[in-house]
């Protein structure tokens, strides 16, 4: 898939376990190792199928790397969304590879005064086909009321 730009400083504070560290830390910044345990311990979190699931952060320039091998393309695309919609992050390299290749969804990022319903309406001319953006999204959205402004979906065929 590639280089993919995120809005850094407005997505989720990263609340998922981070992995294990040799020295901990508190500065007010968080280190790039630090931000790099954090989205690692998020994907796994995700409980989504990945081998060789390998996550690196610049702190320089804000991009995440994430290298792996998943079963699908909807879970490449999850992972990619999930790591871009972190506050620390600007871009996410994707570097996994897909075992059964699929048609890449498209992305689309959420203005203010959206819903899903609204965004189904724009992308499918039915409002009523909210589930299936809120599905494409799951684990990430936890109920399909769970979208901000500057976050970016997946919007399936």
């Amino acid at each position: 898939m590639g280089l993919f730009d995120f809005v850094k400083g407005i997505g989720k504070k990263n609340t998922a376990p981070a992995e294990p560290q040799a020295a901990p830390a508190t500065p007010a910044e968080p280190s790039a190792q630090e931000v790099a345990n954090k989205l690692l311990g998020l994907v796994k979190s995700l409980g989504l199928s990945i081998e060789g699931l390998s996550v690196s952060y610049n702190s320089q320039t804000d991009l995440a790397t994430v290298r792996g091998q998943v079963q699908s393309q909807a879970d490449k695309e999850k992972i990619v969304l999930a790591i871009g919609n972190v506050d620390h992050v600007a871009q996410v390299d994707d570097q996994m590879t897909v075992a059964t290749p699929e048609p890449e969804s498209k992305f689309y990022t959420v203005k203010s005064g959206d819903n899903l319903s609204k965004i189904s309406k724009e992308f499918y001319g039915d409002p009523n086909q909210y589930n299936k953006i809120f599905e494409a999204n799951r684990p990430l959205l936890k109920n399909a009321d769970d979208i901000f402004p500057g976050q970016v979906l997946r919007i399936p065929a």
